[in-house]
């Protein structure tokens, strides 16, 4: 059925490379104000590419900070509506003196194209724009499509909610495919299912009105970042389980069919070992590393400032000590309730020789999607027919706002499929996408429309 569109996606293999490093080349890095008008010309470039592939109303959508790419194609009666997202914003390159090449000139070496955005997630958005291009010059596009491309990712989202409030309309669909994600290797595709939310905060303890010495004052003031660290450390507990009250009232149990499901991903506890550097690993017991990243909730400490912090010595005691701690939080947990949570614990604990402030920077929501809903199952045919394996289904770390706030606003799971790989080196220098991981992303995605069809 499928053989037309798969000989146009290979045989147009070169002209696809060719405009995929067009879109690369824009520098469309969000979080820099200089480079604005490169982040609307990546959007131009977006709504350039759907309209010459037929997709109606093909347009971009301002908003108070970067635009939004909209489009739709609705013209397969009786079919599934799929609401492609992606993001067309990329990070900084900083440091930039550790990029073998230029990072917006893309470069191919050992298989691999290098440029910021090949893999986080220009890449995947190219791959799947292409597999729609190779079903409309052949077969026709077998399901409907509507299209949100946004280019605020990389700052946090922060106009992304009222546009979707207030534009319902244009966002109705069966399901979500988010090109945002990776797959374990180039020979073993994998699905996330499940993603974890963020609450991150600034905990501050204040002590004197100002520094002190050290020997006119130590041991008879009590030092605040002493007391910090000391509240720090009473927040595990000896089988390394958070110690915030409720902490863990609202997480989801995981039943033993999911527990089997993911042992079937065979990153091993020596993996993570070496993929951190480190000798031991760490966590919550009773439950595996893979398990504990994916679907337990932690809390984690990102960083400590107080005192004297330069070369050299200087015998100070400090007048306030700060601690930046993120929670990373599961399905059902409410970030709000973490907030409280924070506070009650301080309150507990908190000497009354110091004061202190808990302040909230940014939140968002985790996710959990079916994995027996006819589109996962659609999903995990195209990727098995591509692959010729698997996929495994993986709960991932990490947090992607977008896919709660759809289920939340718009009633319905996000399908997370993209084609990076774990070594693409996504934020950091020599951003790289694997380019026949890439071309079986093109495959892949005319098949899950294909599979969504029947």
């Amino acid at each position: 059925m499928l053989t037309q569109a798969l000989d146009f996606a290979r045989g147009n293999q070169a002209r696809f490379l060719d405009e995929f490093k067009d879109f690369l080349r824009i520098p469309s890095i969000s979080t820099l104000p200089d480079r604005r008008e490169d982040v609307r010309r990546a959007a131009e470039w977006l709504a350039d590419e759907l309209g010459r592939l037929g997709i109606g109303k093909a347009e971009v959508l301002k908003t108070p900070g970067h635009p939004i790419v909209h489009g739709e194609w609705c013209h397969a009666p009786g079919k599934p509506t799929v609401l492609v997202y992606g993001h067309y914003d990329v990070q900084p390159v900083d440091p930039l003196g550790e990029w073998v090449s230029d990072p917006f000139e893309p470069v191919e070496r050992d298989g691999n194209l290098y440029a910021r955005g090949a893999s986080d997630m220009k890449g995947s958005i190219v791959a799947f724009l292409k597999a729609a291009e190779s079903l409309r010059a052949t077969e026709g596009l077998p399901i409907n499509l509507r299209f949100l491309f946004e280019g605020e990712e990389e700052i946090g989202s922060p106009n992304l909610p009222d546009f979707i409030s207030n534009n319902k309309d244009l966002l109705k669909a069966d399901v979500a495919l988010n090109c945002d994600g990776q797959i374990l290797r180039p020979d073993l595709p994998s699905l996330t299912y499940a993603l974890r939310g963020l609450a991150y905060f600034e905990i501050e303890v204040f002590g004197p009105k100002q520094d002190l010495h050290s020997g006119m004052f130590g041991g008879t003031v009590h030092n605040p970042a002493q007391v910090l660290c000391e509240l720090i450390a009473g927040m595990h507990d000896a089988d390394n389980r958070v110690t915030l009250p409720g902490f863990y009232d609202r997480v989801r149990p995981l039943d033993d069919e999911e527990r089997a499901a993911l042992a079937g991903n065979p990153v091993t506890d020596e993996d993570w070992k070496a993929l951190a550097g480190v000798k031991a690993l760490w966590g919550e017991k009773g439950y595996t590393a893979t398990e504990r990243t994916g679907a337990r909730p932690t809390l984690e400490v990102n960083g400590i400032v107080a005192g004297f912090t330069g070369e050299g010595a200087k015998t100070v005691l400090p007048a306030r000590a700060l601690a930046k701690i993120s929670t990373r939080l599961v399905a059902d947990q409410d970030p709000a309730a973490i907030h409280e949570q924070l506070c009650a614990y301080m309150r507990a604990h908190a000497p009354d020789t110091v004061t202190w402030d808990v302040r909230e920077l940014s939140h968002g929501d985790g996710a959990i999607m079916d994995r027996h809903s006819p589109f996962m199952r659609a999903a995990v045919r195209a990727l098995r027919e591509t692959f010729g394996t698997g996929p495994v289904f993986k709960r991932e770390g990490g947090s992607v706002p977008v896919v709660a706030m759809m289920q939340k606003q718009l009633g319905f799971d996000s399908i997370m499929m993209g084609f990076g790989l774990p070594g693409d080196n996504i934020h950091a220098p020599n951003e790289k996408q694997h380019l026949a991981t890439w071309r079986k992303g093109i495959e892949a995605f005319i098949r899950f429309m294909a599979a969504l069809a029947e």
